[in-house]
Order: C-alpha cells, then structure tokens, then sequence
C-alpha cells in the first residue's frame, strides 16, 4: 500500500471540507488538529489541501523541531505565496503588528487555506500570532489549521495550552482529533505482508506512520519500536547513502539539495535516499517522511559525529548569499557545533530579532547560548548582552535569573564607570525584585537609582525611575508616596515630551488618589486615556479602565467598577492583551459575587483558573472570588484556592494581595465556626491595613475580628457598613450595604440583628441565593431568638449535592458523561444552548477543572454520577 494512503479519514476531510465552504462565503475559521505522532496529521491536510488547491490559495509554514526554533518559522515558509508586498515587509520592517495586519488582509481577500504544521514546537510570536487571527478569523476568507501532538501539550504549563485555553471561547475556533486506525485498518494497510493483523495493531496502537514502517521494514520479526523500524530500513542502505540520511537529519526535517551536495554527498547517495522512502522530495526540497523518522536517525548519532556534522553544515549555510536572514538557525548550528566565535557573531542577532518579534522566550534562550562565551566580546558588548538576557528573562518570568544577571551588570557599569546605566539597572532590579516579593530589597533599589539619576542631567532614566517608584508606593498602598512620585513623573514627563511615562504617570496619581478618598482621581484617568488614544498606547488605554475598575471594586463601588472593567476587558480583547484582559475578568468575577451572580462569577473564575498563562496576580484575585464563592454557598473545597491565594499572596507582601484573601480566609473559617482561626486570619494583616488607613480593608478585618471577640477599638475611618455592624447598628448597615448593591451582606446585617423580622428576612434571602450554611446560621439565631414557625430548610436528600451543584447541574453533569453535546443536553432539558453553556461553566468551576473531559474524569472519580 502506498505511504500517501488513507484509511478512515473520510469525515475528518468532509469536516474540513465544510469549514472551506463557510470561509469562502465570508465565515472564516481556525482548526486545530491534533492526535499523537505519526497519527496521520500532517497526511490528512496534505491530501484536505491537494483537493483545495483549485478553490483556494494554499499556504503551508512548519514550526521548527529545534531547541530555540525561528521567530514566525511558519510564516516565514509562508511568504513567498503571499506575494512580493508581503515578502518586501517582512524583509525590511520586521515590526509583529504590521505583519499581522497585513497577513489579516490577505486572509481576508480571497479564499485561503492556512496550515500551520507541529504548532506545540511554536514560538512565542508563532503563537501571539495564532491567538490573533483566532480571534478575527470569523469575518475572513480564510480556513486556518494547526497541527499539534495532543501528547506533547498534556502538561499545563505549554505554552499551546494557554493558546487553546485563550481561544476556547472563540466561536470560529475548533478542535479536531485525528484518532488511531481500527484493526481492519492496519490489515488493508499492511495487505501483502507477512503478519498478523492482530500482533501488528496491537503492536503500533493504530498509529499509521509506525505501520508503514514496520512493513517497510520487513524481516520475519516486527520491529518493537519506531527506531527500530527506521533502522531496519537505514540498515540496508550503503555507507554513502547512511551518511547522507545522517546529514540530513542534522539539518532538520527538510534540506535544500544543494547544501547536502555541498557537504559532499554525491548525487546516488541522495538518490539512494530517495528509492529507500526514507527521504521524498517536497516543494523543491529534500524531506524526510515524518519528523519521527529523523528523530530516529539523530538519535543513533554519537556526540563527536554530530558536532562534527553541525559545523560542516554551518559552513555550507555561512557561505550561502542570504546566510544573514536566518540567524536563528545558524546560532542553532553553532551552538550544536560547539563554535564559540559563531555562537558569539550570531545568538545576540537571532535574540534581538526575535525579542523584535515578541518571540521572549526564544530570544532569552538565544542570550543563553551567548553566556558561556561573555568574555570574548568587547567589555561594554558583554555588559549589554547580560543586561538584554537579563531583561528577556524578566519578560519571561524568570525573575531570579534576571536578578543575577542584574547584579553582574550593575557591578560592570560601576567598574566601568557607566553612572547612568549604572543607575538604569538599579531600576531594572528593582522590578525584579519586585516581582519576586522582596518588597524592601525592591525600594533600596528604587532609592539607589533616583539618588543617582538626580545628580545626573534630567531625563528619561529619571522619568521611568520616577514612574516606577510610584508605581510601588501604589501597589503598597502608601496613596501619598504615590501621588508626590506620580506628580514628579508628570511634570518631568510633560518636560521631556514622553508621552508613555506621563500616561502612565497620571494613572498612578488617578489611583492613589482614588484610594486615598480624594478628589480629582477621574480627571487624572481621563488625562491618561486622551494621552492612550492620541498617541497609540493602547496597553496604557486598557491599564487606565483596568485601574480604575479594580479600585472602584476595592472601595465597593461596584457599578463603576463593572462599568470600567468591561471597558478594559474590551479595549484588552481588542488589542490582544491577555494579561489585562485576564486581570480585569478575575476582578470582575468579584465584583459579581457581591452582587450575588454567583453563576456568572463561577464561570469567570474558571476561565481564569483554566488558563495556564494566569500571572499570580490574576490568579490571587480569581481564586479570591472562587474561595468566597465556595464559602458562601456551603460548596465543599473552600480551603484549596484560598490556600493557594494566601501561597501566592505572601510572596508579594503586599496589603493589595494579602487584605482579600486574609478576608476570605476569615470569611471561610466562620463558615466552620473556627473562631480562632478567624482571628488568627484577621489579624495577620491587621497593622499593615492600619498603617496604610485603607478604610475597607480595616473595617472588614476589623469586623471578622470583632466576631472572634479580639477587637479593642475600631478605627474611626473604617468604611461605614462594617463600623455599623460592629457598633450593633444592624438595620443601618444592612441599609448601607443594600445601597451598594451587596445582597448578601446586606442579608448577613440582617441576621445579626435582634428584631425577628429582620432575622427571617434574612432566611428568606440567605436561602434564595443559595447560601446554605448562612441560611442554618440565621434560622438558628432565629431559635435564640424564641421565634416559631421557622421555616424548614431542604430535605436532608436533596440538601447538599457532594461538589456543591445545583439539581440541575447534576443533570447535566450526569449527561456530559453519558457523551451528550450542549446542543443535544438542550433538546433534552428544553432549554437554550446558551443556558446549558452557563451551567457547564457553572459545573466546571465547582469542579475546579478547566475542560469537559477533567470534569468527566472527575466525575467518576469522586462517585458524582451513577457508573455506565
């Protein structure tokens, strides 16, 4: 049977099909393919391709199988069919958003089938760009397909992990499996060979490309393995033709012919190759049939003969006329060659192409490479180069790296008497240290640079040393640092004419001054968004809303905060900024737990917990809003995210992360009738809200700990609902907390009060939201109370689901684990597909996991469904 077969793929291609039929109408869509290697992925869209290359323009672009692989490989393959414009921009203006852009227009002028081929070797700007068009293909001509190993994005920290995670939503994004081949199948494939069908499928799982090995093979035993198939074959080629597959294999999956014949391989060598199936020719090139098959080879090579192969073709590829374009593959060569001097001439160029394209992590590994060779360059180049790998680490989240390599570079500049970039990178450390929670250590920092930057001619050091040193007083809450540091940044700013540091300068001032309780915050934000839309700085435009709306939801005013976090959430979206987006979502997600649209904050909150790419802060908040949802409603599992929130919390040590989770954890353990945990959780960060006068963040510790009976005097500036409540004024504050627009607690006052009344409108509202444990508690004060007629909570049966679900979100469960989709869960239950998404959202924050089949698997595994 010939390798281009296929055998049971016919709905996968009529899948495919009907996708370019919807593109060529205007509706595009993006595809990601996936399956184990050698399933048949990249076979299934060659033949889905060869049939569309009559109807549409076909391009294909591969990610690199290499250690540190090219910024936008697959786009790089792709330009020559995307015309000489697109080539010339590429060439010459290599900045991301402009290729983007213009790639979106040509996707969105004519038909076009886009593959993108082994997309979990994607680099980081592969992968930017893979988010992109997911999010705008709908309104194009276009059908993107991605191919990946499932096997290989299993572990949540993969990078295509957060990539399918941020497009999960999207509705012109979908997923495919390429599964493994019946038994029947693996026999017609195999027809004419001497084995039996049952040994051999069992043997290769169905897998085709191990198939077709094995009877390429031959032999009278089956081979137990890939490598061992491919050897077989390679066995019985000539020494010529073996060091040519060898060569090969060392330059990757494909090769231009004329490198391998100027290596010295003579053409019946290649030939040999070729008669052999283990090389075919592919778009002009020379490529093996599956990466599994070089992988096969490259392994079998020893350490010298490697290296010794690797610096023969570096040779060839540094002589050829472009040599210059791709230095990402010629760092990898001598790297792999062990060529100090090339690795020195070529890494620090491949890094800063790639840090040009947003591609982080490859260019932090390409400064890597150049680290162990440092003092072969000129001392102020060596400098640079640490201070660059220092900085991409940074970007990447690397932060103790960063701090190393910071330290060496500050003493090199004071060595070399370099005072202004000595100061820059006191700066630099600074937020690093930062970011790794040592907040003091961050401030001597900060403290160091601005001392220095002042004796110097004022200028952009200074304003970003400012702007960040307010941004610190900020985040800890020292609202007056922050403004007289936010007030230097924009008046030096405004001198300079930087527009990004005065933007940023006025959200700072707008938010201490908003937390502060003052005046003129909003003109403050209003000035940073005029500067953000004038000028293009649209991390900045979504940064303004994102800060106001945080603040507002940190001070309880919760329908401006909803209003300005939709804003930044859209401004985010709009403009690919994940972590904004993300950030402001996870506050969003609090803010409608205390307006009591629990199912809404649920499914929030599991968007963000299911994301591998959540920074910690967006994480804090999330599980924040989760634990205190788990809490409220009596759902088990409170303990796991608010233990998780205090872990990433305490790292920061700041009382913007530590206040709302000590509260929640308070919260949770009065829940449990744990008074001494109540104190102890309120109390842990009692001073610092003190010493900060955060009038929130003081009186809702202050309350938590006023019910474990260890208060001795409330603060006079706590916020007004929770002095109430601690005064006894139960009535007022429950009228304070309803005019905030806070259901429950406005239910909680209530049940703290001595008036009946009061206490069984607290029932009736505890038990409308769900609240069961709260419902319990008022019904018992009801009891000491002397009041009768209290009415009875649910029976005992249908109390209390074991993962906190609603009866109908145990159907529902139940029916994702009978294998029904939301559409067919909707015909049955007569319910629109809409609701039924809601309460899959629902159902997989209660879960804690982040798809339907963790929930499937979790279903079975704490017994919530009755076995099938």
């Amino acid at each position: 049977m010939p390798p281009s077969a296929l055998f049971e793929r016919d709905e996968q291609l009529r899948t495919l099909r009907s996708h370019l039929t919807q593109a060529a109408s205007g509706r595009g869509g993006m595809v990601f393919v996936g399956g184990e290697a050698g399933i048949g992925k990249s076979a299934l869209v060659r033949r889905f391709c060869a049939d569309a290359a009559g109807s549409a323009v076909v391009l294909v672009g591969g990610c690199d199988a290499m250690q540190t692989p090219r910024p936008l490989g697959p786009l790089l393959d792709m330009a020559p069919g995307l015309g000489p414009p697109f080539t010339a921009l590429f060439a010459d203006d290599r900045a991301r958003e402009r290729v983007f852009a213009r790639l979106l227009e040509a996707l969105r002028a004519r038909a076009t089938v886009a593959v993108f081929e082994d997309v979990h070797w994607a680099d980081d700007a592969t992968l930017d760009l893979l988010r992109f068009l997911g999010r705008r293909i709908g309104d194009t001509h276009a059908l993107v397909i991605a191919t990946y190993r499932r096997d290989e994005v299993g572990p949540r920290h993969h990078p295509l992990k957060a990539v399918l995670g941020d497009l999960g939503s999207a509705q012109a994004v979908t997923r495919m499996a390429v599964p493994p081949l019946s038994r029947d199948a693996v026999a017609r494939l195999a027809a004419g060979v001497d084995a039996d069908p049952d040994e051999l499928h069992r043997l290769t799982d169905g897998n085709p490309f191990f198939v077709t090995e094995v009877v390429a093979a031959g032999g009278d035993r089956l081979p137990a393995s890939v490598s061992d198939a491919v050897g077989a074959r390679v066995g019985r080629l000539g020494a010529t033709a073996r060091d040519a597959l060898e060569a090969a294999s060392v330059i990757g999956l494909s090769a231009e012919a004329d490198v391998l014949t100027a290596l010295g391989h003579a053409t019946d060598a290649i030939e040999a190759c070729l008669a052999s199936g283990l090389l075919h020719e592919h778009d002009g090139r020379l490529a093996f049939r599956h990466q599994l098959a070089r992988d096969a080879i490259h392994a079998t090579l020893s350490f010298p003969r490697r290296r010794a192969l690797n610096a023969a073709v570096l040779a060839v590829l540094e002589r050829a006329p472009d040599a210059a374009g791709d230095r990402a593959t010629l760092a990898h060569h001598a790297a792999e060659a062990g060529d100090a001097a090339a690795v020195v001439l070529h890494a620090p160029v491949a890094a800063r192409e790639a840090a040009t394209l947003g591609a982080h992590r490859e260019a932090r590994a390409q400064y890597a490479r150049v680290l162990p060779y440092l003092d072969r360059l000129p001392d102020d180049e060596h400098t640079e180069v640490l201070a660059a790998y220092a900085r991409e680490c940074s970007i990447v989240d690397r932060q103790t790296e960063a701090r190393d390599a910071l330290r060496k570079v500050i003493d090199r500049w004071r060595a070399a008497g370099m005072h202004e970039r000595w100061a820059n990178a006191h700066t630099d450390l600074s937020s690093v240290l930062f970011h790794l929670g040592d907040n003091a250590a961050a401030e001597a920092a900060s403290a160091v640079a601005i001392e220095a930057l002042e004796g110097l001619p004022h200028g952009a050091s200074l304003v970003r040393a400012y702007q960040f040193r307010s941004a610190l007083r900020m985040l800890d809450r020292d609202n007056d640092g922050a403004v007289h540091w936010g007030t230097r940044t924009i008046d030096l700013a405004t001198a300079a004419g930087d527009h990004r540091s005065l933007a940023g300068g006025h959200i700072t001032v707008a938010s201490a001054l908003m937390l502060a309780g003052r005046t003129g915050y909003d003109l403050h934000f209003e000035r940073a968004v005029e500067l953000a839309k004038e000028h293009g700085l649209d991390e900045l435009h979504a940064n303004a809303h994102l800060n106001r709306g945080s603040g507002a939801g940190e001070l309880h005013r919760f329908d401006e905060a909803e209003r300005h976090l939709r804003l930044a959430i859209a401004i985010a979206e709009h403009h690919d900024l994940d972590a904004q987006a993300a950030y402001a979502t996870a506050w969003l997600a609090l803010t409608r737990l205390y307006r009591c649209a629990w199912d809404e904050a649920a499914a929030m909150t599991g968007r963000i917990l299911g994301a591998a790419s959540s920074s910690a802060i967006t994480r804090i908040m999330a599980l924040v809003a989760l634990g205190r949802l788990r809490a409220r409603r009596g759902d088990p599992e409170t303990w796991p995210p608010l233990d998780e929130a205090l872990e990433l919390a305490l790292r920061t040590g700041t009382l913007q992360r530590l206040a709302p989770v000590r509260a929640a954890r308070a919260e949770a353990a009065w829940f449990e009738d744990d008074l001494d945990r109540v104190r102890d959780e309120a109390s842990a960060s009692f001073d610092l809200a003190l010493t900060a006068r955060h009038p929130w963040f003081v009186g809702e510790l202050a309350y938590w700990r006023s019910l474990a009976d260890d208060l001795d005097d409330l603060p006079a500036f706590a916020a007004e609902p929770f002095a109430l409540q601690v005064g006894g004024r139960h009535g007022e504050a429950a009228a304070a907390w309803e005019a905030l627009g806070c259901p429950f607690e406005t239910a909680r006052a209530l049940a703290e009060s001595a008036d009946e009344r009061d206490v069984r409108e607290a029932v009736d509202a505890f038990s409308r939201l769900g609240a069961r444990v709260a419902t319990e508690r008022a019904r018992a004060r009801l009891r000491e109370l002397g009041a009768t007629g209290i009415p009875r909570g649910p029976r005992e049966r249908t109390k209390r689901h074991p993962a906190g679900l609603t009866p109908r979100e145990a159907q529902v469960l139940a029916r994702l684990v009978d294998g029904l989709s939301n559409a067919e869960i909707a015909e049955r239950h007569r319910v629109s597909t809409r609701t039924v998404e809601h309460q899959v959202s629902a159902i997989l924050a209660k879960l804690a996991v982040d798809s339907r089949a963790a929930a499937i698997a979790e279903a079975h595994r704490r017994d919530l469904v009755e076995p099938t």
